[in-house]
């Protein structure tokens, strides 16, 4: 059982929470509860009533959608701190793709009704999820930009940017070592590319000297990346 004061340590470090004072962490914290699933255990469907947001304690979720051809298009994976199921909680709609566990995953789950309890008594929590929302709008485009305008190498780029940035905010060059803990076939259905083609883009990576990869690490060179990524 995660104990509330580790709780309040983690909702402090998520992007959602973050913003908030101790008090309404504290309240968050008060309301949220343990859950567990195992490796490819179906955590919700698309078209599931939405009740509740998860915060991920350890292990890894897949979050996708089935194509009209029946291929999975995976958009992302919630790693230890992120937030997912926002949308279908807080609209009251239903579940706007899959979540799969990637390995085993231990989650901290708030309700609705908990959700609109802290709300009621502490303001602040709903103008943190507002604000949260709003960033959550700005990656999609961002990344819908990224698979329609980029070769494999620049959504490959982007990709260990974002992840080098998410460890490092203040790094603007230099190199940044990141863990990769996923296979090639993740990564493929993560960027919207198959498998072969994210082998051949890794290695014209690691030939150009943007990143170096020893197992599940890879060294980033931040500015050979934001070459390839065309960022600014």
């Amino acid at each position: 059982m995660i104990d509330k004061t580790a709780i309040v340590e983690m909702l402090g470090k998520t992007q959602l929470f973050g913003s908030l004072d101790e008090a309404d962490q504290r309240a968050v914290a008060g309301e949220m509860r343990e859950v567990n699933f195992a490796a490819n255990q179906v955590m919700f469907a698309r078209g599931d009533p939405g009740r509740e947001i998860y915060l991920v304690v350890n292990g890894r979720v897949r979050l996708s959608v089935l194509s009209a051809e029946g291929r999975e298009l995976s958009f992302a994976h919630a790693e230890p701190g992120s937030i997912f199921g926002e949308i279908a909680m807080l609209d009251g709609g239903t579940r706007t793709a899959d979540a799969t566990a990637v390995n085993k995953v231990t989650a901290l789950t708030l309700s609705k009704p908990s959700f609109k309890r802290v709300v009621d008594a502490h303001p602040h929590v709903g103008d943190a999820a507002i604000g949260f929302l709003c960033s959550r709008v700005r990656e999609a485009d961002q990344q819908l930009e990224a698979i329609a305008l980029y070769p494999i190498e620049g959504r490959l780029a982007r990709f260990f940017l974002a992840a080098a940035r998410q460890k490092a905010p203040d790094s603007a060059e230099g190199r940044i070592e990141i863990e990769l803990p996923m296979s090639q076939s993740e990564l493929a259905l993560l960027i919207g590319a198959s498998r072969p083609k994210v082998n051949t883009a890794l290695s014209l990576l690691e030939a150009s000297g943007a990143i170096q990869r020893n197992g599940t690490r890879i060294v980033c060179d931040l500015e050979e990346l934001q070459m390839i990524a065309g960022a600014e």
